[in-house]
């Protein structure tokens, strides 16, 4: 079951309505050149620059070093950190009246000198449809949120998709230690580790469902450019946790045929 997500969400920030109240005048973007153009061209105007941020204690749960089970007081804390990054990005681009989040990058780094405290941070470049403001907005009408770089962007709308949602699921897992005798008899030997398998194959896909339920009630027909990260904080060896992001997509059209093209490297 996927962690609970808060029912209400998030307030703009003072100081961030105070820098988006000047977005009127000048806009900033984390866009590439190259982003920038082909989203120009295909009719997306940068608005500014949104963030989201979340510094959280994420505590400790106790098990038996022979148990094989989830963490959900784990799998709750980091879940519930990304869910308020990704949140206060959204009220900043709610705020603009943007219609879209585009490169949104959801990373984590340790905060302070505690191994406990960590930090994630949410960023993304809003942008508005020029033609027909408000068009690209998700079903709720929020602004769409979507990890894919402009090149993505624009040849996904070419097949007559258009993003939904950044969508993600976790799993934090501990994996059983193996006992002495199991440790003896694997010594100078090839063979595979059966609980360390079945605990990196289920958490996987507890993390795999969690981010296709957040889909599938969004209204999305598929997720695109997914990713699984593993990282195990300060939680030691046998405990890790499985993270699964991509971007929630919907189709909206037939979409125009793209065919290949042949490309010749100058370094060839």
């Amino acid at each position: 079951m996927q962690p609970n997500q808060p029912s209400q969400p998030q307030q703009l920030d003072q100081v961030a309505g105070e820098r988006l109240s000047h977005a009127n005048r000048i806009f900033t973007s984390d866009l590439s050149v190259n982003e920038f153009a082909l989203l120009h061209g295909a009719g997306f105007e940068p608005i500014d620059l949104v963030m989201g941020v979340s510094v959280y204690h994420v505590g400790f749960q106790f098990t038996g070093i022979r148990q094989q089970q989830e963490l959900p007081v784990l799998t709750e804390a980091t879940y519930r950190a990304r869910w308020n990054a990704m949140s206060r990005m959204q009220a900043e681009a709610d705020s603009l009246n943007a219609d879209g989040v585009v490169g949104v990058r959801l990373e984590w780094r340790q905060h302070g000198e505690s191994l406990e405290h960590l930090e994630f941070i949410a960023v993304g470049t809003a942008v508005r449809f020029a033609k027909a403001p408000g068009s690209y907005k998700r079903p709720n009408g929020q602004a769409f949120t979507s990890h894919l770089s402009g090149q993505d962007m624009v040849t996904l709308m070419r097949t007559g998709y258009a993003p939904i949602a950044f969508v993600m699921g976790n799993c934090v897992f501990h994996v059983a230690v193996q006992s002495f005798r199991q440790m003896l008899s694997q010594m100078g030997r090839n063979m595979e580790m059966p609980q360390w398998t079945q605990g990196n194959y289920q958490a996987r896909e507890l993390a795999m469902s969690r981010m296709q339920a957040e889909a599938e009630r969004d209204g999305a027909n598929g997720v695109t450019g997914v990713s699984v990260d593993i990282s195990n904080y300060a939680w030691g060896y046998h405990t890790v946790e499985f993270y699964a992001s991509g971007t929630a997509v919907r189709r909206i059209g037939e979409g125009d045929p793209i065919v290949p093209q042949f490309t010749l490297g100058m370094n060839s």
